[in-house]
């Protein structure tokens, strides 16, 4: 899938779990949602030239570079339906410990967001690399200084990547089998013969990511309630 359906995907996702969220307020609900929309872009980072790989110049094409060749190249290591929520979850975790460490991964997370919804904000601030990196770094510190600490980050961090790897699966180009892609490089498994931003990608997947996201949104989160009672008063 395209990063901007991965994306949309996540956040919807996102949404649709702030009921069972291991959180509380609406400040890290927003923060929850923004990390598990970003954070479902975070497997292409084994591709040199994917939208997480060019955000923020060398500080992401670098690192890029290298899980690309560690974990087997694109679509292998970081998309092992096991292997990586596990590996990313708990990097995070041991992220979620330090103030500085929990600000950079919610700067990704947020930095990823706006890139791939470039087509819905206006201008292209964000798609500069000194623009991204203001808006992701001002906004991840926004939210961890208004919030408790982010315990719930790597849960976000764990589903944002799976949402990925299911989101890929749906393409005819599929994804690893897991754990068994180490033995059999070549051994992958796709749901259907979809192709990456074929028409039931654009047409028919991304505007429901869209609308069920604003859906889940104003049912799940505490604003919407107290909007609804005061309608219900007037």
């Amino acid at each position: 899938m395209l990063g901007h359906s991965h994306a949309l995907s996540g956040l919807a996702v996102g949404a649709a779990t702030l009921p069972v969220a291991p959180l509380s307020g609406t400040v890290a609900q927003l923060g929850w949602v923004a990390a598990v929309g970003g954070m479902a872009m975070l497997p292409d980072l084994d591709q040199r030239g994917s939208t997480i790989s060019r955000m923020w110049g060398p500080l992401t094409e670098v690192p890029s570079g290298i899980v690309g060749k560690l974990t087997g190249g694109h679509r292998h290591g970081t998309h092992d339906a096991v292997l990586a929520p596990l590996a990313f979850g708990g990097l995070a975790l041991a992220a979620a410990q330090a103030f500085w460490a929990s600000l950079l991964l919610l700067a990704l997370a947020i930095g990823l967001a706006l890139r791939a919804l470039h087509v819905v904000v206006p201008g292209r601030f964000e798609e500069t690399v000194v623009g991204n990196l203001v808006l992701s770094w001002g906004g991840a510190w926004l939210l961890l200084a208004h919030s408790p600490g982010p315990t719930w980050l790597p849960w976000a961090v764990g589903l944002g990547v799976l949402v990925h790897v299911a989101g890929d699966f749906l393409t005819c180009g599929g994804v690893p089998v897991p754990l068994v892609w180490l033995a059999r490089p070549r051994a992958t498994v796709a749901f259907s013969p979809m192709q990456t931003g074929g028409f039931t990608e654009k047409v028919l997947l991304v505007p429901a990511f869209v609308v069920a996201t604003l859906v889940l949104l104003w049912l799940n989160l505490p604003a919407a309630a107290v909007l609804e009672g005061l309608t219900a008063a007037g």
